[in-house]
Parts: C-alpha cells; structure tokens; sequence
C-alpha cells in the first residue's frame, strides 16, 4: 500500500511539472494588451467618441493547436486521488479555454465568446448588485485624490513598501498596459503606466492590492511543492482580485469612489452581451453614468480588448465572497498559499495532509488588522446579494 501512494504521487508530480513546462506560454494578458493604446485614444477623444478603436496586438509566439495537444496528452487517470484529479482536470479545460482566447484575440465574437467559456458573465444579481452601489452619492474624498506623483515617485513608494516582505520583485515602466499597474506572475514584475500621474491614494490602493496581494500569492505559490499554486487553480481570477480589494479595504484604502468603479466595471461587461460596442459601451458610462472621460476610456478599453473581455466584473464578486469569509472569522492565509480559489480549500487542506502543500510563507500585512473607518462601505459590502 505504501509503495502506490509514494506511486500516486509521483504521477502527480509528472504532471504537474509537464504542465508547468507548457503554461508558461499563455500569460494572456501579455497579448490582450493593445500595443496601439495611446494612438487610438488621440483618435478617438478628437472624433468626439464616434469612432471604433482600431486595437492590434502581439503576434503569437507559439502553435495554438499543437499547445492544446500537449495539453490534453496528460495521462489523468495516474492520478489515484478523485479530487485532486479534478482538479488538474479542470485546469488542463482552463488552460485549453485560454490558448483559444489568445488564439482569438483581435477577431471579434470569436474571442468573446472564447472569454466567455474561461470568465463567464455578469449574472443579473451583479449588475443589481452594481446599480445598488451607484445610488450613494459621491463623497468628498480630499487631499488623497488628487493626483500629484509622476512614475518615479510610485516606483520609490512601492520598492519602500516591499521591504515590508521577505521576496524580491522587479518594477518596469510600461507604455503598452491598460491598467496604471499590473503584475505580471512568471517574471515576477511589476509593471506601471509610464505617463500616468498617481495620487497618494491610488499610489496606497496599488501597493496592497498587488504586492500586498498579487505578489505576496506570486511568491507563495513559487515555495510550493506542485507548480499548480503558481500557475493558478481553474477560476482563481475572482478570488485572487477579491483578496486583493480587500487589502485595500483592511489597510483603510478602499474608497466609495473605488467601489463605484469596479460597479461600473460590472456595466461595462454587461453590455458587452447585449452587443454594444466600444463606442456604445463608452457612450453608456461617460453619458448615462456620468464617469469621466479617462475614466469611461480606461474601463471600456479593458472590457472591450481582445473583442469583448469580461474578466473585470469578477473584482466586484470577489470582493463580497472574501468580506463574507473574513466576517464569519475564516483563515485568510490558506487562500494566500498560492493562486488558489474559495472553492477548493477543502482539496488544499487535504493536500497539506498528504504534504503536497505547506502553508504560506507570506501574509498579506494589511489583514492583520482592519483600518477601514467608513461605516457607508460596510453598509454596502453587507448588503451586497
């Protein structure tokens, strides 16, 4: 009996470690980045916001198909136990969904629905849930929000920030990403909008939700002994982004202003199936919701990338799943053990049973205590459905 189990588990290992070897082409965000962001946007604004962005991309550094052959050549049934089998089987369907996309990316409803298979789609519950959010008025959120640092003062915040952790990480400046930061998992970096102006707010938001958060559960799952807490569990985009606004949230950062804009994110990817386009999508929040104009091209070109991308609807959903396990007093490190999700913690804990997982090396800092001092957004956390 010992000798299957030592058995069982090498087999897991093989194809953990053939996995690995494989996903390291499909960082998907690498190629649904437009490389013509700023161009297109000068376009649009002098067209007075009616004429459709003409986005293009990275080409492909690999062969979708013979990808998705390596993939599936994975020999499962080696694998004695039936959670830990679904698991990888799960996530060989995921990656599978994701060499689509990119294989996608750029042609329209192919790609959307593509991204549809791997992200889903905003069910009526959050687009209420949404709505609910934008009925409170605006509150004046001072000083913070007035954007004053250029990149270089970022950079400095956040390599002064990461000495708060035992890991090393890189920071590059980037002309070609839609979001002011991102991190990227396999190089370990750090990339920041290089014309952007941040305010203090922005620049605190940032440090906790990817560092404190995106890196932190980086480098915890690159200590693991299965590649699969670094390569990421199938769906771990909600939980993942719902740890990482909720760091905004404990270390006193979350503002209402913030919340209002993962809302209008879930809009955003609303209309997508109801066919807008990016110019209807952009019309809908910069004149229907009152967003302002780089806000309203910031979230429309992130829902709209690639051909229809839904993936921003899910920080809204994450964030309410983490804020109802924090209330109820759950342990928050065992979601940090890597890029894991809320729905397999129980094949977790069963791993670290059977020593294929150990517990995190690094915890987020901000959970250790909550800063939040704005009754309004516990209100609205509560009452989300």
């Amino acid at each position: 009996m010992h000798f299957q189990a030592v058995d069982t588990n090498a087999a897991i290992f093989e194809i953990d470690q053939n996995l690995d070897r494989l996903v390291h082409n499909i960082e998907l965000l690498n190629y649904l980045n437009p490389l013509n962001i700023e161009v297109e946007k000068k376009r649009f604004f002098a067209s007075k916001y009616t004429v459709e962005p003409q986005f293009k991309y990275r080409k492909i550094k690999f062969s979708p198909f013979k990808l998705q052959r390596l993939f599936f050549n994975q020999r499962l049934e080696r694998i004695e136990d039936d959670d830990i089998r679904r698991l990888y089987r799960d996530i060989i369907y995921e990656y599978s969904g994701l060499i689509a996309c990119i294989e996608t990316i750029g042609k329209g409803k192919k790609f959307y629905y593509n991204n549809l298979k791997v992200f889903g789609t905003p069910k009526e519950r959050d687009v209420e849930n949404a709505r609910f959010i934008l009925h409170f008025a605006d509150e004046n959120e001072g000083e913070a929000m007035i954007p004053k640092y250029n990149v270089k003062e970022a950079q400095a915040y956040f390599e002064e920030f990461g000495k708060r952790y035992d890991f090393d990480f890189n920071i590059k400046q980037s002309n070609h990403i839609s979001a002011a930061a991102m991190v990227l998992n396999a190089s370990d970096t750090m990339l920041l909008k290089k014309n952007h102006s941040f305010c203090k707010n922005q620049i605190e938001v940032l440090a906790n939700h990817e560092i404190g958060v995106h890196l932190v559960t980086t480098h915890n799952g690159k200590s693991q002994p299965l590649k699969i807490f670094s390569n990421g569990f199938v769906n771990n985009t909600e939980t993942q982004e719902g740890l990482a606004v909720f760091s905004e949230y404990m270390s006193g950062n979350l503002t209402l202003s913030r919340l209002k804009e993962l809302a209008h994110r879930v809009i955003a990817a609303d209309s997508l199936i109801k066919g807008y386009s990016f110019v209807d999508t952009f019309d809908l929040l910069f004149n229907q919701y009152k967003v302002s104009k780089e806000k309203a091209w910031q979230i429309t070109l992130r829902v709209h990338r690639g051909g229809g991308f839904t993936k921003d609807f899910l920080y809204l959903t994450g964030l309410k799943k983490i804020y109802d396990y924090y209330q109820k007093g759950e342990d928050l490190s065992l979601l940090l053990t890597g890029k894991v999700t809320l729905e397999n913690l129980p094949v977790i804990k069963k791993m670290m049973d059977m020593g294929l997982a150990i517990p995190s090396k690094h915890i987020t800092d901000s959970y250790a205590k909550n800063l939040n001092t704005n009754t309004k957004l516990d209100f609205i956390l509560k009452n989300l459905k």
